[in-house]
């Protein structure tokens, strides 16, 4: 596996935990292809900034609104980066 950075790590798991009802930690861990150890740290960083709840008699996790909204930045970033490659990688043999 490629070498990732914290914030394709923190994108995996807001994105695995925003569905309906939330996602247990084991569910988040398996997703976004973190150790326990890591999944804890990254964990708490969410929490801290708002971006994650914790629902704690489910025992579950939910992207927060501010979480989703980060995640669509992110993907708007993502995708207009990936563009400008590809307009790039076209004009080179153009």
């Amino acid at each position: 596996m490629k070498y990732r950075d914290r914030t394709e790590i923190i994108t995996l798991i807001l994105t695995s935990a925003s569905r309906m009802n939330g996602v247990l930690k084991t569910k988040i861990m398996y997703e976004a292809f973190v150790s326990f150890s890591q999944l804890e740290e990254y964990i708490a960083l969410l929490l801290r900034n708002g971006l994650l709840e914790h629902d704690e008699l489910k025992k579950t996790y939910k992207t927060t609104e501010k979480g989703s909204r980060l995640l669509e930045l992110y993907n708007n970033r993502y995708s207009l980066y990936c563009s400008s490659e590809l307009v790039a990688l076209v004009c080179r043999y153009v």
